[in-house]
């Protein structure tokens, strides 16, 4: 998994005022738990933008006033409208703690429905699953060369080495619907 850096400071003050003071000085109040205790600190809107609008994960090397901590982006809080990050959890990871995250999942070949004229349609783009940090992959591939017309993948159908997939296991991944031109032949 890729690795992202970030350092941020502590935040002396804490509750609605003070959190309204970090936001309007164009800072993003955040949260480190999981580990020994919570740490409130506060970091710049732009250092987390690639962390933030990208579908890939990464692990977080967070330095909040020289300490260093391996965390994950847990949650994020936007603003209904303007859609500004309003604030972040990061969870703190270990090696021998498993942890679960919303891995991405990517198609790979090409449907046997697709060469008959269907379309092939990703239902699901995550899948969340349990595992220790360094057995979690950047993407889940999944194969769907022998999917056929009106055929599904669900996830109980797959498996992947040393990941526990916790989406329900009736969510299907991928299909291939019949398009009008396919119907027609």
């Amino acid at each position: 998994m890729k690795t992202f850096e970030l350092s941020g400071t502590v935040r002396a003050d804490l509750g609605k005022k003070a959190t309204n003071a970090v936001r309007n000085s164009g800072n993003i109040p955040c949260v480190l738990y999981g580990g020994e205790q919570n740490i409130n600190f506060q970091v710049t809107t732009g250092d987390v933008r690639k962390l933030i609008y990208t579908p890939e994960i990464f692990v977080v090397n967070l330095t909040v006033d020289g300490k260093t901590t391996k965390a994950i982006l847990k949650d994020l809080q936007l603003h209904p409208v303007s859609e500004k990050v309003l604030h972040i959890d990061f969870l703190e990871v270990f090696d021998n703690k498993p942890v679960q995250i919303k891995v991405p999942v990517r198609l790979e070949g090409l449907a046997e429905g697709v060469k008959a004229g269907g379309k092939l349609q990703q239902n699901s783009r995550t899948l969340k699953v349990k595992a220790l940090i360094n057995d979690v992959p950047e993407q889940l591939k999944v194969n769907v060369e022998k999917l056929g017309m009106g055929k599904t993948i669900q996830v109980g159908e797959l498996s992947f080495p040393n990941l526990e997939l916790l989406t329900s296991k009736s969510a299907i991944v991928a299909t291939v619907k019949a398009t009008r031109a396919s119907k027609g032949k």
